[in-house]
Protein backbone atom coordinates (compact mmCIF):
# COMPACT_ATOMS: atom_id res chain seq x y z
CA UNK A 1 0.00 0.00 0.00
CA UNK A 2 1.42 3.16 -1.31
CA UNK A 3 1.91 6.58 1.00
CA UNK A 4 0.47 8.54 -1.88
CA UNK A 5 -2.89 6.71 -1.26
CA UNK A 6 -3.83 8.63 1.25
CA UNK A 7 -4.05 5.68 3.91
CA UNK A 8 -1.79 3.90 6.76
CA UNK A 9 -0.63 0.73 6.14
CA UNK A 10 -0.68 0.02 10.29
CA UNK A 11 -4.42 1.62 10.78
CA UNK A 12 -6.14 1.17 7.54
CA UNK A 13 -7.95 4.48 8.37
CA UNK A 14 -7.88 7.84 6.15
CA UNK A 15 -5.92 10.54 8.17
CA UNK A 16 -9.02 13.46 9.14
CA UNK A 17 -9.43 15.95 7.20
CA UNK A 18 -9.37 19.74 8.57
CA UNK A 19 -13.07 21.58 9.09
CA UNK A 20 -11.49 24.89 8.23
CA UNK A 21 -11.32 26.53 4.62
CA UNK A 22 -8.07 27.02 3.64
CA UNK A 23 -7.50 30.78 4.54
CA UNK A 24 -10.10 31.04 7.26
CA UNK A 25 -8.74 32.06 10.91
CA UNK A 26 -8.88 29.04 12.98
CA UNK A 27 -11.80 28.76 15.41
CA UNK A 28 -13.18 32.34 14.28
CA UNK A 29 -16.90 31.15 13.64
CA UNK A 30 -16.91 29.04 17.28
CA UNK A 31 -15.86 31.36 19.41
CA UNK A 32 -17.94 34.38 18.14
CA UNK A 33 -20.45 35.92 20.41
CA UNK A 34 -23.12 38.49 19.76
CA UNK A 35 -24.14 40.20 22.25
CA UNK A 36 -28.05 41.04 22.06
CA UNK A 37 -28.86 44.82 21.61
CA UNK A 38 -30.70 46.70 24.24
CA UNK A 39 -30.09 44.05 27.10
CA UNK A 40 -29.20 46.77 29.79
CA UNK A 41 -32.34 48.60 28.83
CA UNK A 42 -34.45 45.67 28.99
CA UNK A 43 -33.13 44.45 32.19
CA UNK A 44 -34.32 48.23 33.60
CA UNK A 45 -37.33 47.75 32.51
CA UNK A 46 -38.44 44.22 33.68
CA UNK A 47 -37.07 44.78 37.08
CA UNK A 48 -39.67 48.22 37.30
CA UNK A 49 -42.11 46.00 36.03
CA UNK A 50 -41.21 43.70 38.80
CA UNK A 51 -41.41 46.12 41.32
CA UNK A 52 -44.66 47.23 40.27
CA UNK A 53 -46.42 44.21 40.44
CA UNK A 54 -44.82 43.54 44.00
CA UNK A 55 -46.45 46.78 45.33
CA UNK A 56 -49.70 46.15 43.38
CA UNK A 57 -50.18 42.65 45.18
CA UNK A 58 -48.88 44.20 48.52
CA UNK A 59 -51.64 46.85 48.69
CA UNK A 60 -53.96 44.15 47.92
CA UNK A 61 -53.25 41.99 50.70
CA UNK A 62 -52.44 44.08 53.17
CA UNK A 63 -55.70 46.09 52.84
CA UNK A 64 -57.66 42.38 53.43
CA UNK A 65 -58.98 42.21 57.00
CA UNK A 66 -59.47 38.78 56.75
CA UNK A 67 -57.63 36.13 56.80
CA UNK A 68 -59.23 34.73 53.46
CA UNK A 69 -59.59 37.44 51.31
CA UNK A 70 -55.85 37.40 52.14
CA UNK A 71 -55.33 34.43 50.83
CA UNK A 72 -57.83 34.94 47.23
CA UNK A 73 -55.83 38.09 46.63
CA UNK A 74 -52.75 36.21 46.98
CA UNK A 75 -53.43 33.50 44.59
CA UNK A 76 -54.30 35.55 42.55
CA UNK A 77 -51.44 37.96 42.28
CA UNK A 78 -49.10 35.02 42.33
CA UNK A 79 -49.12 34.24 38.59
CA UNK A 80 -48.29 38.03 37.86
CA UNK A 81 -45.38 38.03 39.90
CA UNK A 82 -44.26 34.85 39.20
CA UNK A 83 -43.61 35.93 35.18
CA UNK A 84 -42.41 38.82 35.91
CA UNK A 85 -39.36 37.43 38.15
CA UNK A 86 -39.11 35.34 35.02
CA UNK A 87 -38.75 37.97 32.92
CA UNK A 88 -36.77 40.14 34.97
CA UNK A 89 -33.95 37.43 35.46
CA UNK A 90 -33.98 36.48 32.20
CA UNK A 91 -33.04 40.24 31.37
CA UNK A 92 -30.72 40.72 34.05
CA UNK A 93 -29.04 37.38 32.68
CA UNK A 94 -29.24 38.71 29.56
CA UNK A 95 -27.36 41.96 30.33
CA UNK A 96 -24.69 40.37 32.59
CA UNK A 97 -23.60 37.90 29.50
CA UNK A 98 -23.50 40.97 27.38
CA UNK A 99 -20.68 42.68 29.55
CA UNK A 100 -18.53 39.80 29.73
CA UNK A 101 -19.16 39.38 25.52
CA UNK A 102 -17.48 43.25 25.44
CA UNK A 103 -14.84 42.03 27.96
CA UNK A 104 -13.99 38.95 25.54
CA UNK A 105 -15.51 35.94 27.70
CA UNK A 106 -16.69 33.57 25.76
CA UNK A 107 -16.51 30.33 27.30
CA UNK A 108 -20.06 29.08 28.13
CA UNK A 109 -19.24 28.15 32.05
CA UNK A 110 -18.21 31.15 33.19
CA UNK A 111 -21.25 32.76 31.11
CA UNK A 112 -23.99 30.56 32.34
CA UNK A 113 -22.42 30.93 35.64
CA UNK A 114 -22.84 35.29 35.77
CA UNK A 115 -26.18 34.84 34.17
CA UNK A 116 -27.72 32.44 36.94
CA UNK A 117 -25.74 34.61 39.85
CA UNK A 118 -27.86 37.79 38.20
CA UNK A 119 -31.16 36.36 38.08
CA UNK A 120 -30.63 34.66 42.03
CA UNK A 121 -29.73 38.36 42.91
CA UNK A 122 -32.96 39.53 41.64
CA UNK A 123 -34.83 36.53 43.08
CA UNK A 124 -33.19 37.16 46.51
CA UNK A 125 -33.63 40.68 46.67
CA UNK A 126 -37.21 40.53 45.68
CA UNK A 127 -37.93 38.02 48.07
CA UNK A 128 -36.56 40.05 51.57
CA UNK A 129 -39.20 42.77 49.49
CA UNK A 130 -41.75 40.17 50.22
CA UNK A 131 -40.62 39.16 53.66
CA UNK A 132 -40.46 43.10 54.38
CA UNK A 133 -43.83 44.57 53.51
CA UNK A 134 -46.02 41.78 53.22
CA UNK A 135 -45.49 40.18 56.04
CA UNK A 136 -43.60 36.83 57.77
CA UNK A 137 -46.50 34.45 57.47
CA UNK A 138 -46.12 30.87 55.82
CA UNK A 139 -48.41 32.15 52.93
CA UNK A 140 -45.90 35.20 51.92
CA UNK A 141 -42.98 32.90 52.91
CA UNK A 142 -44.08 30.49 50.14
CA UNK A 143 -44.77 33.55 47.35
CA UNK A 144 -41.12 34.47 48.40
CA UNK A 145 -39.48 31.29 47.72
CA UNK A 146 -41.51 31.07 43.94
CA UNK A 147 -40.53 33.99 43.40
CA UNK A 148 -36.91 33.70 43.81
CA UNK A 149 -36.91 30.52 42.46
CA UNK A 150 -39.03 32.06 39.08
CA UNK A 151 -36.09 34.82 39.04
CA UNK A 152 -32.89 32.14 38.99
CA UNK A 153 -34.97 30.11 36.40
CA UNK A 154 -35.27 33.05 33.98
CA UNK A 155 -30.95 33.99 34.87
CA UNK A 156 -30.71 31.07 33.44
CA UNK A 157 -32.33 30.78 30.15
CA UNK A 158 -30.48 34.73 30.12
CA UNK A 159 -27.57 32.36 29.51
CA UNK A 160 -28.24 30.29 27.02
CA UNK A 161 -25.60 30.90 24.24
CA UNK A 162 -27.68 32.48 21.06
CA UNK A 163 -28.34 35.69 22.97
CA UNK A 164 -29.62 37.42 20.16
CA UNK A 165 -32.46 34.92 20.10
CA UNK A 166 -33.58 35.37 24.12
CA UNK A 167 -33.55 39.08 23.55
CA UNK A 168 -35.92 38.62 21.44
CA UNK A 169 -37.80 36.13 23.56
CA UNK A 170 -37.67 39.40 26.57
CA UNK A 171 -38.37 41.90 24.22
CA UNK A 172 -41.21 39.54 22.85
CA UNK A 173 -42.41 38.99 26.27
CA UNK A 174 -42.29 43.03 27.36
CA UNK A 175 -44.55 43.23 24.49
CA UNK A 176 -47.44 40.61 25.72
CA UNK A 177 -47.45 41.94 29.04
CA UNK A 178 -48.02 45.78 28.20
CA UNK A 179 -50.94 44.14 25.39
CA UNK A 180 -52.31 42.32 28.51
CA UNK A 181 -52.65 45.57 30.94
CA UNK A 182 -53.71 47.36 28.25
CA UNK A 183 -56.55 44.51 27.78
CA UNK A 184 -57.46 44.35 31.07
CA UNK A 185 -57.94 48.46 31.40
CA UNK A 186 -60.46 48.12 28.77
CA UNK A 187 -62.08 44.71 29.88
CA UNK A 188 -65.88 46.23 30.39
CA UNK A 189 -66.08 48.10 27.25
CA UNK A 190 -65.31 44.71 25.42
CA UNK A 191 -67.04 42.46 27.70
CA UNK A 192 -70.51 44.61 26.71
CA UNK A 193 -69.07 44.67 22.96
CA UNK A 194 -69.45 40.57 22.98
CA UNK A 195 -72.96 40.66 24.90
CA UNK A 196 -72.08 40.14 28.48
CA UNK A 197 -75.63 40.83 29.93
CA UNK A 198 -77.63 39.85 33.29
CA UNK A 199 -77.28 35.99 32.43
CA UNK A 200 -74.55 33.94 33.48
CA UNK A 201 -74.66 32.34 30.40
CA UNK A 202 -74.35 36.00 28.32
CA UNK A 203 -71.23 36.71 31.08
CA UNK A 204 -69.39 33.71 30.86
CA UNK A 205 -69.62 33.44 26.85
CA UNK A 206 -68.05 37.16 26.61
CA UNK A 207 -65.60 36.82 28.75
CA UNK A 208 -64.49 33.48 26.63
CA UNK A 209 -64.51 35.99 23.40
CA UNK A 210 -62.44 38.35 25.52
CA UNK A 211 -60.00 35.89 26.54
CA UNK A 212 -59.84 34.42 22.81
CA UNK A 213 -59.17 38.48 21.62
CA UNK A 214 -56.42 38.82 24.18
CA UNK A 215 -54.33 35.38 23.24
CA UNK A 216 -54.56 36.72 19.51
CA UNK A 217 -53.93 40.45 20.08
CA UNK A 218 -50.69 38.93 22.19
CA UNK A 219 -49.57 36.08 19.97
CA UNK A 220 -49.85 38.78 17.07
CA UNK A 221 -47.62 41.50 19.06
CA UNK A 222 -45.22 38.75 20.21
CA UNK A 223 -44.46 37.73 16.47
CA UNK A 224 -44.15 40.82 14.81
CA UNK A 225 -42.19 42.19 17.92
CA UNK A 226 -39.38 39.63 17.61
CA UNK A 227 -39.38 39.59 14.05
CA UNK A 228 -38.48 43.33 14.32
CA UNK A 229 -35.84 42.63 16.76
CA UNK A 230 -34.31 39.44 15.12
CA UNK A 231 -34.18 41.85 11.98
CA UNK A 232 -32.57 44.30 13.53
CA UNK A 233 -30.29 42.51 15.28
CA UNK A 234 -28.86 41.37 11.85
CA UNK A 235 -28.58 44.68 10.33
CA UNK A 236 -26.21 45.77 13.57
CA UNK A 237 -24.24 42.41 12.56
CA UNK A 238 -23.99 42.83 8.85
CA UNK A 239 -23.01 46.16 9.86
CA UNK A 240 -20.20 45.22 11.99
CA UNK A 241 -19.32 42.84 9.40
CA UNK A 242 -19.62 40.26 11.65
CA UNK A 243 -18.06 36.32 11.00
CA UNK A 244 -20.81 34.88 12.30
CA UNK A 245 -23.23 33.50 10.05
CA UNK A 246 -27.04 34.95 10.10
CA UNK A 247 -30.05 33.02 12.44
CA UNK A 248 -32.17 30.78 10.65
CA UNK A 249 -35.86 30.27 10.79
CA UNK A 250 -35.58 28.17 14.11
CA UNK A 251 -33.97 31.49 16.09
CA UNK A 252 -37.20 33.30 14.68
CA UNK A 253 -40.10 30.07 15.53
CA UNK A 254 -38.49 30.12 19.40
CA UNK A 255 -38.48 33.64 19.41
CA UNK A 256 -42.05 34.34 18.29
CA UNK A 257 -43.04 31.50 21.04
CA UNK A 258 -40.96 32.60 23.62
CA UNK A 259 -44.15 34.42 25.13
CA UNK A 260 -45.82 31.78 25.24
CA UNK A 261 -43.04 29.42 26.69
CA UNK A 262 -42.81 31.73 29.65
CA UNK A 263 -45.78 32.21 30.57
CA UNK A 264 -46.32 28.08 30.49
CA UNK A 265 -43.27 28.31 32.82
CA UNK A 266 -45.33 30.76 35.00
CA UNK A 267 -48.20 28.23 35.13
CA UNK A 268 -45.52 25.27 36.52
CA UNK A 269 -44.02 27.54 38.98
CA UNK A 270 -47.72 28.76 40.32
CA UNK A 271 -49.03 25.02 40.46
CA UNK A 272 -45.51 23.88 42.00
CA UNK A 273 -43.36 26.28 44.06
CA UNK A 274 -47.19 28.52 44.80
CA UNK A 275 -49.25 25.27 44.95
CA UNK A 276 -49.58 25.73 48.83
CA UNK A 277 -50.88 29.17 48.50
CA UNK A 278 -53.84 27.77 45.53
CA UNK A 279 -54.50 24.79 47.92
CA UNK A 280 -55.42 27.15 50.28
CA UNK A 281 -57.22 29.52 48.14
CA UNK A 282 -59.05 26.25 47.12
CA UNK A 283 -59.69 25.02 50.65
CA UNK A 284 -61.80 28.24 51.36
CA UNK A 285 -64.93 27.34 49.87
CA UNK A 286 -66.46 25.49 47.03
CA UNK A 287 -66.95 28.72 44.97
CA UNK A 288 -63.05 29.53 45.69
CA UNK A 289 -62.23 26.32 43.99
CA UNK A 290 -64.33 26.70 41.05
CA UNK A 291 -62.62 30.08 40.43
CA UNK A 292 -59.44 28.80 40.88
CA UNK A 293 -59.90 25.90 38.52
CA UNK A 294 -61.19 28.10 35.82
CA UNK A 295 -58.33 31.05 36.22
CA UNK A 296 -55.72 28.16 35.92
CA UNK A 297 -57.52 26.88 33.19
CA UNK A 298 -58.03 30.16 31.46
CA UNK A 299 -53.90 30.71 31.43
CA UNK A 300 -53.07 28.07 30.42
CA UNK A 301 -54.92 28.32 27.51
CA UNK A 302 -53.72 32.20 26.97
CA UNK A 303 -50.14 30.62 26.89
CA UNK A 304 -51.06 28.40 24.58
CA UNK A 305 -52.72 30.59 21.73
CA UNK A 306 -49.89 33.02 22.47
CA UNK A 307 -47.46 30.05 21.90
CA UNK A 308 -48.40 29.05 18.60
CA UNK A 309 -49.91 32.65 17.30
CA UNK A 310 -46.49 34.18 18.41
CA UNK A 311 -44.76 31.18 16.53
CA UNK A 312 -46.82 31.39 13.19
CA UNK A 313 -46.54 35.31 12.88
CA UNK A 314 -42.93 35.52 13.31
CA UNK A 315 -42.27 32.11 11.13
CA UNK A 316 -44.53 33.77 8.36
CA UNK A 317 -42.35 37.22 8.78
CA UNK A 318 -39.31 35.70 8.50
CA UNK A 319 -40.43 33.80 5.16
CA UNK A 320 -41.77 36.98 3.28
CA UNK A 321 -37.99 38.39 3.81
CA UNK A 322 -36.65 35.41 2.01
CA UNK A 323 -35.92 35.63 -2.08
CA UNK A 324 -35.60 32.72 -4.53
CA UNK A 325 -32.05 32.15 -5.81
CA UNK A 326 -30.65 33.73 -9.01
CA UNK A 327 -31.05 31.37 -11.70
CA UNK A 328 -27.77 32.09 -14.19
CA UNK A 329 -29.10 30.64 -17.04
CA UNK A 330 -32.04 33.42 -17.20
CA UNK A 331 -29.03 36.80 -16.33
CA UNK A 332 -28.51 38.19 -19.55
CA UNK A 333 -24.64 38.88 -18.10
CA UNK A 334 -23.97 35.96 -17.51
CA UNK A 335 -23.88 34.59 -20.88
CA UNK A 336 -20.11 34.99 -22.75
CA UNK A 337 -19.67 38.04 -24.81
CA UNK A 338 -19.55 38.08 -28.40
CA UNK A 339 -16.12 38.22 -29.64
CA UNK A 340 -14.82 40.36 -33.38
CA UNK A 341 -15.36 37.17 -35.67
CA UNK A 342 -18.40 35.98 -34.02
CA UNK A 343 -20.85 36.79 -36.69
CA UNK A 344 -18.56 35.32 -39.61
CA UNK A 345 -17.25 32.25 -37.75
CA UNK A 346 -21.07 31.46 -38.03
CA UNK A 347 -21.59 31.80 -41.88
CA UNK A 348 -20.64 28.47 -43.95
CA UNK A 349 -17.32 29.20 -46.07
CA UNK A 350 -17.11 27.95 -49.67
CA UNK A 351 -13.65 27.16 -51.01
CA UNK A 352 -13.61 29.89 -53.04
CA UNK A 353 -13.85 32.36 -50.61
CA UNK A 354 -11.37 30.99 -48.10
CA UNK A 355 -8.51 33.13 -46.85
CA UNK A 356 -5.07 33.18 -47.87
CA UNK A 357 -2.65 32.23 -45.02
CA UNK A 358 0.91 33.93 -45.12
CA UNK A 359 0.82 35.09 -48.78
CA UNK A 360 -0.30 31.23 -49.51
CA UNK A 361 -3.33 30.14 -51.39
CA UNK A 362 -5.82 28.01 -48.60
CA UNK A 363 -6.56 24.70 -49.10
CA UNK A 364 -9.03 24.84 -51.69
CA UNK A 365 -7.63 26.90 -53.73
CA UNK A 366 -4.33 24.67 -54.42
CA UNK A 367 -6.82 21.60 -54.93
CA UNK A 368 -8.29 23.89 -57.61
CA UNK A 369 -5.14 25.11 -58.95
CA UNK A 370 -3.93 21.69 -59.76
CA UNK A 371 -6.87 20.09 -61.19
CA UNK A 372 -6.54 23.02 -63.73
CA UNK A 373 -2.84 21.97 -64.38
CA UNK A 374 -3.65 18.65 -64.62
CA UNK A 375 -6.51 19.37 -67.22
CA UNK A 376 -4.28 21.25 -69.04
CA UNK A 377 -1.39 19.11 -69.70
CA UNK A 378 -2.36 16.04 -72.09
CA UNK A 379 -3.41 19.59 -74.52
CA UNK A 380 -0.29 20.79 -74.21
CA UNK A 381 1.91 17.79 -75.32
CA UNK A 382 -0.87 17.33 -78.54
CA UNK A 383 0.16 20.43 -79.32
CA UNK A 384 3.66 19.51 -79.78
CA UNK A 385 3.37 16.34 -81.33
CA UNK A 386 1.42 18.46 -84.34
CA UNK A 387 4.32 20.86 -84.80
CA UNK A 388 7.47 18.41 -85.18
CA UNK A 389 4.67 16.65 -88.09
CA UNK A 390 4.83 19.24 -89.75
CA UNK A 391 8.28 20.19 -90.00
Amino acid sequence: MTKESGITATSGRRPARSSRAAGEPPAARSTEVLPAPGAGAFAVIAVAWLAAMLWSGQRSITSANVDSIAISMTALSLPGVISASLLSGAATGLAATNLLARRGVVRTAPRFTVAVGAGLLVGVLAAVAVTATYGGDPVNMVLAGAIAAAATIGGAAGGLRSAPMIGGVVAAGMAVFAASYVMNQFEHPLLSLYGSGESLESRVTALEWFLRTAWLVGGVLAGLVAFAYLRWEQRRAESRQSTRPGLRWPAYLIAGAGPGLLLLATEALTWTAGGRVLELARALSESDDTAQGWLGSSRFDYALGVLFVGAFVALIAFGRTLRPPADPAADPASEPPAGPGATDAAEPVTPGDAPEVDGEPADGEKDDDEALVATATPAAGADDKAATAGR
